[in-house]
């Protein structure tokens, strides 16, 4: 009588839990991306001539991660030079991404970047996006130069772009 007992609590139990599933998801929240117009015409930092060697700075692409340190929510961007990013408060632009060759010691990987956050917390206001950072980021010394944010955190992971003579040292290998 109890294996009995049991197994109809369970039954009941799982027409109880699957009672409380709707019919439909919840619909997801809107997310914000286009950059506004006043961020997307300033003029990029004039850095010189950093393309001695290897892939034009125009053919390069660099991948930054962004988290919200509130929601735990992060996730990867794909910049080239001269691009801007909008995720939902935070904008980010790329203007240069850069890595050591690889016969150099020791590699290392930087971007870069400026950030823009909008800290204006009335919903029905026009965003006001100001400047929080505008500097190089790089991946293996992140401590060297931070992004300093309450609520975002950004940084380098990548800058694809490639070297004369890459290619064939990948062939030989």
């Amino acid at each position: 009588m109890d294996a009995r007992r049991v197994r109809l609590t369970a039954v009941a139990l799982a027409a109880l839990v699957l009672a409380g599933c709707g019919d439909s998801a919840p619909e997801p929240e809107v997310e914000a991306t286009e950059v506004p117009e006043e961020l997307a015409s300033e003029p990029l930092p004039d850095l010189g001539d950093i393309e001695a060697i290897g892939t034009p700075m125009e053919e390069r692409v660099a991948t930054l991660g962004i988290i919200n340190k509130r929601n735990n929510l992060s996730r990867d961007i794909e910049l080239s030079p001269g691009e801007s990013r909008r995720v939902d408060d935070v904008v980010v632009r790329l203007s240069a991404c850069e890595r050591t060759a690889p016969w150099e010691s020791p590699a290392e990987t930087g971007a870069f970047v400026q950030v823009f956050v909008n800290d204006v917390r009335d919903p029905d206001a026009e965003p006001e996006f100001g400047r929080i950072f505008s500097g190089w980021l790089f991946k293996n010394s992140p401590s060297l130069n931070v992004v300093e944010h309450p609520i975002y955190d950004v940084w380098v992971k990548d800058c694809a772009m490639s070297f004369p003579g890459e290619e064939e040292a990948a062939s030989d290998a």
